[in-house]
């Protein structure tokens, strides 16, 4: 057989039947298909067929007319429906005969006379009943005390709770608070008298003479002897009258103490830690304290929020003696391990009452807790009594300073847990802010408000406009931009990296005019601001107080100008009243005359 032949088989189907063979008629295997018989169509006649009953289909179209009734009566008839019998035709049912039935007489009735008469009855006789011999009758029973309410003990004396009849305030509410008592000194009672006679050292009076404190203001001279002694000092002053110097000198005195100076070894804890609400506060206060320290070999280290904190953490493993930080980066640090405060001697709250505003109160609880731990591990204090009474002890031996400029009742939970038999001062007239400050409101329209403020701001000196929200802080400095004034802003939506560009430009005199929501108003020291603008009113008394402390600072003079539309007049002579400041109220338009003549302050 050839290579390439392959055997002839039968082709078959899977059932068996020969397959038929190509298509084509050419080819060898063809095979022709046997045609299909065409498929039988129905006639009409077969269809008749099929049927039978139907008559063939013709091509006449049906007839649609109505059929006769009685052609439909006649089917009727012939139905199997007429083979039924009619129902006249029915076998009548027996019927029910009712006068079958017995006679209603004949029933059994009940007869109520059978009945046994109610009084041949037994009855239950009581006095049958066998007496208890344990109960006493209850006329010889003897009378139970009665509870006299009157001779209860009187009732303790709690502030847990409020006393009903006192009225109550919610914490949104501007009222000014009972203040705490406190020694009163004026400006008279310190005259001729100087840091070294306070008891300050060479170098420390040295380098606050090169600060421009050549003499110490009322606060600083009631203050810093009481610091230097060890008591806990509570102390209360207007804005700008030298509270940092009063805290800041003394402690760093206080550290130097006892050879306090020698130690400089690498990575030693802090020893005094000073805490601010705000990062701009805790940045003032290093720039005021750090010069005092480093004049005796000490240093200091700022730990605030909004920054990374690598550069803070390595500050603290080099060493340092004074941590100005704000209390959520304490926290988180002291949480991390990183920042030990057992070895803190001297705590310091700057704006203490602003803190609890803020809802500092419980994170400052919790760190002043933390403080001095070390020195009463020392002192034996931990293993010789309970957990609370150690903490009370150790909380003893840390010293405590709180200073602001309105020191009220608000601090009392801070009071009570942390300060020893505190010493409490004040300046007196610290309520009036000063006498070198003018206080100015001008009623205005609210349609005017924008124009007055670029006339007031058209001056050659620093001012300072203060809003109330964020928005129209950056609103009002572009509109001041572009009338060609320069400004600034200052708020809480700013990264501190450009809030401390922008407060830099203004005391480097790049810009003159700041516009700043209320994080601008306490503890922001800048220099030679002659004039506070308040665009937005303010809500309560003691943000007044800060807002117009940012003038007339360390006896130089200074202008408050509140705008407040007509119809809100009451309710700013209410706040001025709380705040104990007399201003004078004048109506006022762009152009006039008062506009002109505060722009040239």
């Amino acid at each position: 057989m050839p290579k390439n032949t392959r055997p002839t088989t039968s082709r078959t189907s899977r059932e068996g039947a020969p397959k038929s063979g190509s298509r084509s008629p050419k080819h060898r295997g063809y095979r022709p298909e046997e045609a299909a018989a065409p498929k039988k169509r129905w006639t009409a006649d077969d269809r008749a067929a099929r049927t039978g009953d139907r008559a063939p289909r013709t091509g006449e179209r049906p007839d649609w007319a109505p059929r006769d009734t009685s052609t439909r009566a006649e089917r009727t008839a012939d139905s199997e429906r007429n083979q039924r019998p009619k129902y006249g035709e029915r076998t009548d049912r027996p019927r029910y005969d009712r006068g079958a039935r017995p006679a209603r007489a004949e029933r059994p009735r009940y007869d109520r006379d059978a009945r046994p008469a109610r009084a041949d009855r037994p009855r239950y006789d009581r006095g049958d009943r066998p007496a208890r011999a344990g109960r006493s009758p209850y006329g010889d029973r003897v009378e139970r005390p009665r509870y006299d309410r009157d001779a209860r003990p009187a009732r303790r004396d709690s502030s847990f709770y409020p006393d009903r009849e006192q009225q109550r305030f919610s914490p949104q509410d501007d009222v000014v608070l009972e203040r705490l008592e406190a020694s009163v000194i004026t400006a008279g009672d310190v005259d001729g008298v100087t840091f070294a006679d306070l008891g300050l050292g060479g170098n420390i009076v040295r380098q606050l003479g090169e600060m421009g404190a050549e003499s110490p203001f009322p606060i600083q001279a009631a203050t810093i002897p009481d610091v230097l002694s060890g008591k806990d000092v509570l102390g209360r002053g207007k804005t700008g009258s030298g509270k940092t110097i009063a805290f800041g000198a003394p402690l760093v005195e206080r550290l130097m103490e006892n050879n306090g100076g020698k130690n400089r070894r690498m990575g030693r804890l802090p020893r005094a830690l000073i805490l601010a609400p705000t990062r701009e506060l805790a940045q003032q206060i290093d720039r005021t304290v750090q010069p005092i320290a480093r004049s005796v070999g000490l240093f200091t280290v700022t730990i605030v929020g909004g920054v990374p904190q690598y550069k803070q953490v390595a500050g603290l493993q080099r060493g340092v003696d004074i941590v100005i930080a704000t209390p959520g980066r304490v926290e988180d640090l002291v949480e991390q391990g990183k920042l030990d405060l057992s070895e803190v001697m001297i705590a310091v709250l700057d704006e203490a009452d602003h803190m609890c505003d803020l809802g500092f109160l419980e994170p400052v609880q919790r760190i002043l807790r933390e403080c001095g731990r070390g020195l009463a591990e020392r002192g034996g204090v931990y293993g010789t009594r309970s957990m609370r009474a150690a903490e009370a002890a150790a909380n003893q031996r840390v010293q405590k300073l709180l200073f602001s400029a309105t020191l009220d009742k608000g601090v009392a939970a801070l009071v009570d847990e942390f300060l020893v038999e505190p010493s409490v001062h004040e300046v007196a007239g610290e309520t009036q802010a000063s006498s070198t400050i003018d206080h100015r409101v001008l009623l205005i329209e609210q349609r005017d408000k924008r124009d007055i403020i670029r006339e007031l701001a058209s001056g050659a000196g620093k001012t300072l406009v203060f809003t109330r929200t964020r928005a129209f802080a950056e609103e009002l400095s572009d509109y001041l931009e572009d009338a060609n004034i320069p400004a600034t802003s200052l708020h809480g939506d700013l990264n501190q990296s450009r809030r401390t560009r922008n407060l830099s430009l203004l005391t480097s005199g790049r810009v003159n005019v700041l516009v700043a929501t209320d994080v601008a108003a306490r503890g922001i020291h800048v220099d030679d601001i002659s004039l506070v603008i308040q665009a937005d009113a303010p809500e309560e008394y003691k943000t007044y107080l800060h807002r117009s402390g940012r003038t007339g600072r360390a006896g130089k003079q200074g202008t408050v100008v509140t705008l407040v539309n007509r119809n809100r007049r009451r309710k700013m002579d209410e706040l001025l009243g709380r705040a104990e400041i007399t201003a004078r109220s004048e109506y006022a338009g762009p152009g006039d005359a008062v506009i002109e003549e505060l722009a040239a302050l």
